[in-house]
């Protein structure tokens, strides 16, 4: 496993803060987005895509790539200002997010260099994964296949099923993760159809399952490199973590699921951001 160092720590916390400040201005277009799930899940995808997946920007569809799915379509723009900070795609393009003749639509679509599948039907993403993950099984590929499902995400029944068949397959090569925020459009996971224990939950249907601060990218990062945790067993990461993690004047609220800030919105978030960080990040 490789150390994660101080540098490396600031350098992955760069590549965050550029991330959320990409966020934070596609969803202050005409259109406005996702921007709470999409914040809550900026440590795991730069993890992912700074330190984890073994992936090429100049040779998106290499064979021996690792696999990332977004089952929770709806953060996009996330992916989307990750794939844009790591290489896959122009920054500049996220201008036109949602407007007539762009690519770059509300849920994730394979114009996209880096999008596997296109995904938004809740429910889908995990056994989307076990097909790549049992291909790469059967083809004695060392590919790894991560895929990100959001806290509501789980009232799917689908989810469960392929849990299920996953252990039973005994795919220690998928590794999903849940972006446990605790809220979804309208309200808490609890009141609306509660989880926990959640971490006993996954046991039960045969995963090796670990808790983090979703929001600690050294935390997310070591569990994610040293998966597989437990050989013949999938690996399910529960990564505790703030809607709107960035941006205080939204965090933690169900509202921030989808919004349109004005500029003076977009202002305020950017220097909430700034002041937030550690460490000053630059776009490259």
């Amino acid at each position: 496993m490789t150390v994660l160092t101080e540098n490396r720590t600031d350098l992955l916390r760069a590549h965050a803060l550029n991330i959320r400040e990409r966020i934070v201005d596609v969803c202050s277009n005409p259109e406005g987005g996702h921007l709470g799930g999409s914040l809550s899940l900026v440590e795991v995808l730069t993890a992912l895509y700074f330190d984890v997946l073994r992936i090429d920007p100049a040779h998106p569809d290499d064979p021996h790539r690792d696999i990332f799915l977004l089952s929770k379509g709806h953060a996009a723009i996330g992916l989307y200002s990750t794939l844009a900070e790591r290489g896959f795609v122009d920054p500049a393009e996220l201008a036109g997010y949602g407007t007539t003749g762009s690519r770059f639509m509300a849920h994730p679509v394979r114009s996209i260099p880096g999008v596997e599948m296109p995904t938004g039907s809740l429910g889908h993403g995990p056994a989307l994964a076990i097909g790549f993950a049992l291909a790469a099984k059967l083809s004695g590929s060392r590919r790894r296949v991560f895929v990100a499902l959001g806290d509501g995400e789980l009232q799917e029944g689908s989810v469960w099923e392929a849990a299920m068949g996953a252990a039973g397959l005994g795919l220690d090569n998928l590794i999903a993760v849940v972006d446990r925020n605790g809220l979804q459009l309208t309200g808490s996971t609890e009141d609306i159809c509660p989880l926990e224990p959640l971490g006993d939950r996954w046991r039960s249907f045969g995963w090796a399952v670990r808790e983090v601060d979703g929001q600690n990218i050294e935390a997310v990062r070591d569990a994610l490199a040293g998966a597989p945790w437990m050989p013949g067993r999938p690996s399910v990461l529960i990564a505790r973590t703030t809607k709107g993690a960035g941006v205080p004047f939204v965090a933690g609220n169900p509202k921030s699921h989808y919004v349109n800030f004005s500029e003076r919105q977009q202002a305020r978030a950017r220097i909430a951001l700034r002041r937030a960080a550690p460490g000053e990040a630059h776009h490259g």
